[in-house]
């Protein structure tokens, strides 16, 4: 449960000019350095906080444990939608070509999704031996 008074401090302000942990020496440059147009160059520079890269991934994993999440979490409502919902689908379904698709979309313009779900469909069907298969999801899954 969120518990505001466990915030972590934002990562500005962790902001640290000589990190505790060790920096990374990256090996020399072995391709040619091409050049950057200067319209595309920052006016001033970013005011980004200095901090090593363990305190920035200790950060962010904080933070994603504050997240919900059906892995690291009971949740006792729609308990039979939820029984198996693997991370993978979630990563499935934040496709770039899925992640804009709506339920009530004109068929026009969601043919690609609309092809991969007939191909889906087609190669279900023929793996098991049956005659059509449905990706209707089961009980109150939609």
């Amino acid at each position: 449960m969120f518990d505001p008074k466990a915030s972590p401090k934002l990562i500005f302000e962790q902001n640290n000019p000589a990190p505790k942990t060790p920096s990374i020496d990256l090996p020399e440059l072995d391709v040619p350095k091409a050049a950057i147009d200067s319209d595309l160059l920052a006016d001033e520079l970013l005011n980004l906080p200095e901090v090593g890269q363990l305190d920035v991934v200790r950060h962010y994993t904080a933070l994603a444990k504050r997240n919900f999440s059906v892995d690291a979490n009971f949740y006792p409502l729609g308990s039979c939608t939820m029984k198996f919902n693997p991370s993978i689908n979630e990563a499935a379904a934040a496709i770039e070509g899925f992640i804009g698709v709506h339920p009530l979309q004109d068929d026009e313009d969601a043919q690609g999704v609309l092809k991969m779900l007939h191909e889906t469909q087609t190669w279900l069907a023929e793996i098991a031996g049956l005659d059509n298969v449905s990706l209707q999801p089961a009980a109150g899954a939609h």
